[in-house]
């Protein structure tokens, strides 16, 4: 398995609890895990991730879906394990400059249909994605372009008389705005973000790499349902589950992932054990979380702890059944 080596956010999401690695200074050296002992995690650059992917150097990598998308090709072997890691948000887009010639043109279409562009004079874009680029391009009927590959900071380019447009990685805007650039309808030539993807061939072939996807995948699955979600535990007086539990549910942001857990909470009182009180165990989302703590309070909670959660394992996730669909097994 390999991950992209300039990514802090895939190093935290790692650290986080999807993969429970110890981090040396040094990505670039591979890592074993404590809790799979054939699993190996690599460093790498993006693209090196699915080109050795492809060669079959490599079973497993976690990477964003446009470097999947421009560097993979439609490679059948490729396949997406997981598509929505929840973390890396962009979209590729085409964008052109506010200004000039430019400055009534709105729309993918309304720049296809600009006479400027002519065999003898195309409309030039900047951009890093040579195969996304062409194709996207050719698939919305605009012949006339030429691609300079650049990578870096492509956001000068039209300033500098270099390219007419970019064809780059968008997030917030921000960058394209302090460039006077602006995106324009039908530009967007895909939405991204961090994905797990796997050679199918290895998966099918390797002994163990199936196991170990699955693992994988439950870890993640588990770990992002659990993302900004705590446990409150409370002890309440009652004469029983029923009427403690009663209570808890008369509170909206109360009733957990499927209702509270209620348990009888012992204690010796004149030397005979005692259950009058009850222990009141919620999941709540960090949103909910201090209104639910008054809410238990508001009905007799008392002695309330909260912590988050690392995991929650839920029904088998249906990103395992299509998987294995994929695979045909």
């Amino acid at each position: 398995m390999e991950d992209d080596v300039e990514s802090d956010d895939e190093v935290e999401a790692l650290r986080d609890g999807l993969l429970a690695v110890k981090f040396s200074k040094d990505l670039k050296q591979r890592i074993r895990t404590p809790w799979l002992a054939n699993l190996e995690v690599w460093f790498q650059r993006p693209k090196e991730i699915v080109r050795k992917l492809v060669s079959g150097d490599l079973d497993l990598g976690i990477v964003g879906f446009d470097t999947v998308s421009e560097y993979g090709q439609g490679n059948e072997d490729l396949i997406l394990v997981h598509d929505a890691l929840e973390y890396g948000d962009c979209h590729l887009s085409l964008a052109i400059p506010k200004y000039g010639i430019f400055e009534n043109i709105n729309s993918l279409k309304e720049l296809a249909q600009m006479p400027q562009w002519t065999p003898e004079k195309p409309l030039r874009v900047a951009t890093g994605f040579t195969y996304l680029g062409p194709k996207f391009m050719k698939e919305n009927g605009l012949k006339c372009v030429t691609f300079s590959t650049a990578d870096g900071a492509l956001e000068a380019a039209p300033a500098m008389g270099i390219a007419d447009a970019i064809l780059d990685l968008v997030s917030s805007g921000t960058t394209l705005k302090e460039n006077n650039l602006k995106e324009i309808k039908g530009g967007i030539v895909l939405e991204s973000q961090a994905v797990l993807v796997a050679s199918r061939k290895a998966l099918i072939q390797r002994k163990g790499a199936l196991d170990i996807t699955h693992e994988i995948l439950e870890r993640l699955e588990a770990h992002l349902r659990a993302v900004g979600q705590f446990t409150v535990t409370a002890n309440m007086r009652g004469s029983s589950a029923e009427e403690v539990a009663e209570r808890v549910l008369s509170q909206p942001s109360l009733s957990g992932l499927q209702g509270p857990t209620v348990s009888p909470v012992f204690r010796k009182r004149d030397g005979k054990v005692a259950s009058d009180y009850f222990a009141i165990v919620i999941c709540v989302p960090k949103k909910a979380l201090y209104k639910s703590v008054k809410q238990l309070r508001a009905v007799g909670g008392s002695g309330v702890l909260v912590s988050p959660l690392t995991y929650i394992f839920d029904e088998e996730t249906p990103r395992w059944h299509e998987l294995l669909r994929k695979l045909g097994l």
